[in-house]
């Protein structure tokens, strides 16, 4: 146990150094949460983020776990876990808080929702929706001890429950969608990775600001691709806004529900 147990030390003090993690309540969760306790049992297919890749751990001590490394869910669909230190930086980005109401569209197998359940707390609510059912099977069965975590099998672009504090997606679109930015509350904040067919894009951050919106692009990132009703199809007509938006990074601009196009 003492290995295990220096593994995860390890794992939490590499990924707060290199994502520069200021959010105590994240570092708590990444360290107590079990990764192995989110996946089927071992050796795991992994990978580092630049491997083209998988290897086969040598055995199926969860040690192996707690690096920067990608898990297979499906190596044939090329579905993987999350990389730890991209999503952990990406929910530092949002700024978390306890009590917050999370959204999550595409929860996989649930790991990041334990994390997110640990950092708002018995007093705030996560709701992890996934379209693939076995997935969202799997999750709600990994879940059971996070009572403040309620896991969705349904389509994120059409029905996320009351309004949220905090929209993460976790997996590409072409445009943010409609109805994620008309449940944000005020100063609420969604991230959103915007993606061509090549599963190549850009992480964006957007936040209510009054009657308007302020988003950041924060970083480029290569991602599965996200399925919900009538957005998959608009790929090339937001195109150009693709472009557009990606190249401001780290720039911020204004007024980008105007510039949206509608699901009409």
């Amino acid at each position: 146990m003492s290995g295990l147990t220096d593994a995860r030390t390890r794992y939490v003090a590499r990924i707060a150094k290199r994502e520069r993690i200021s959010s105590k309540r994240l570092l708590t969760a990444l360290g107590s949460v079990p990764r192995e306790n989110f996946l089927a049992k071992g050796p795991w297919r992994i990978k580092s983020e630049a491997a083209r890749s998988y290897r086969l751990t040598p055995d199926a001590d969860p040690v192996h776990l707690y690096d920067n490394v990608l898990v297979a869910i499906d190596a044939r669909r090329r579905l993987d876990t999350g990389l730890p230190s991209l999503w952990a930086h990406f929910i530092d980005v949002l700024d978390v808080k306890e009590k917050d109401r999370v959204v999550q569209v595409g929860c996989g197998l649930g790991y990041f929702s334990a994390v997110l359940s640990e950092i708002v707390g018995p007093k705030g609510r996560v709701q992890a929706i996934e379209c693939d059912e076995r997935l969202a099977t799997r999750a709600a069965n990994y879940l059971r001890p996070y009572r403040n975590v309620t896991v969705v099998n349904g389509d994120g672009c059409e029905d996320i429950g009351e309004a949220a504090d905090v929209i993460l997606v976790h997996a590409g679109f072409s445009h943010p969608h409609p109805l994620w930015l008309q449940s944000l509350r005020p100063r609420g904040r969604l991230l959103v990775p915007l993606t061509q067919r090549d599963r190549e894009g850009a992480a964006l951050k957007i936040t209510r600001k009054g009657k308007g919106f302020e988003a950041e692009a924060v970083q480029q990132i290569r991602i599965f691709p996200g399925q919900g009703r009538g957005i998959t199809a608009l790929d090339d007509r937001v195109a150009d806004w693709w472009q557009r938006a990606s190249a401001l990074a780290p720039l911020r601009f204004r007024g980008i529900a105007q510039g949206l196009p509608s699901d009409g």
